[in-house]
């Protein structure tokens, strides 16, 4: 089994913040998340440096819109560097397969290796009550587990999830389907906006993949000694299971 990556949201709201985090954490061993505040406002140069820079990149679309539409999205993503992209499940088979044929078509034409496309399942922002506001029956297991089904039938390369699904769906479908998992909050800190969490550890314990920290760690006072309290708390915890 492979060590589960650290996943570093730089969810900051100016390049000079993304790119000043990007420095401080130059010499761990982690991927940067570029999202939707990083790619609408300072995208292509946020990119550009961490291209320059040779660091590996989940740039966190969540395309959701017809097939034709996402595979242009995704062959205009796909760059050297990015390692993962999204897609939302919700966006059905047909959307998910284009976005990986498309991932596989830009990536041969650059001579790069092929993103991991992941399929978002439920947003870790949603509590099990918001489920029936929104037309979804059961509870979140019930529905990740079913838009997991469509993301692997799509050939994904794992799903989007919170670490509460991760064993049943590492049990479901085997430890080659990644599970990514948004929601990561070490003891003590603040869950913000964020439903359902849970430590670096338990996360690690439940066979997440990658492991997504933002404002734990861009609002720390010390990012970068944030940084490696977390990497080795998973490192602990991935001795442990």
């Amino acid at each position: 089994m492979n060590a589960p990556r650290l996943v570093v949201a730089l969810d900051v709201d100016t390049l000079e913040a993304a790119t000043g985090l990007v420095d401080l954490l130059r010499d761990e061993d982690i991927i940067f998340k570029v999202g939707y505040e990083g790619l609408f406002g300072f995208g292509d140069a946020l990119r550009a440096r961490l291209e320059r820079d040779g660091r590996p990149t989940f740039v966190d679309a969540k395309l959701h819109d017809i097939p034709r539409t996402v595979g242009a999205a995704v062959r205009a993503l796909v760059r050297p560097g990015v390692e993962i992209l999204t897609v939302h499940a919700l966006g059905g088979n047909d959307m998910m397969l284009a976005a990986v044929d498309a991932a596989e078509e830009r990536a041969r034409d650059l001579g790069i290796a092929t993103p991991k496309v992941f399929g978002v399942t439920i947003l870790t922002s949603i509590a099990p009550e918001d489920l029936n506001e929104l037309g979804l029956r059961g509870g979140p297991g019930e529905n990740v587990m079913r838009l997991a089904a469509l993301a692997r039938d799509a050939h994904c390369a794992g799903v989007v999830c919170s670490p509460h699904e991760s064993h049943d769906l590492k049990r479901y479908f085997g430890a080659d389907f990644q599970t990514l998992c948004p929601g990561i909050r070490p003891a003590g800190t603040p869950h913000g906006d964020q439903k359902r969490v849970a430590t670096p550890a338990d996360a690690v314990a439940a066979g997440a993949d990658y492991l997504v920290v933002g404002r734990p760690i861009t609002e720390a006072g010390d990012p970068a000694a944030t940084t490696r309290m977390i990497l080795e708390e998973m490192a602990a915890a991935a001795r442990a299971r």
